[in-house]
């Protein structure tokens, strides 16, 4: 199954032409909006160094469903 979305509003200009696998091994400054003393930041609270890392940290991920579950309840 072939999937398509316009990540160029989330994304640096040099990272919008990446494929998910790549961008998932992207650093977090891959991300529009976040700065390289963001990322380090990241890097040294959580250890985060790429968007994947993001993605599958377990602050972020329980961050996530609380405001979903919020969201939906309302």
């Amino acid at each position: 199954m072939t999937v398509t979305a316009d990540l160029a509003k989330i994304l640096d200009r040099r990272y919008e032409a990446l494929d998910l696998h790549a961008l998932s091994d992207a650093p977090v400054d891959a991300l529009a909006g976040v700065s390289s003393a963001d990322a380090q930041a990241l890097r040294q609270a959580f250890g985060i160094e790429t968007i994947g890392d993001l993605g599958r940290n377990e602050y972020v991920r329980a961050a996530a469903a609380i405001t979903a579950l919020a969201d939906s309840s309302r």
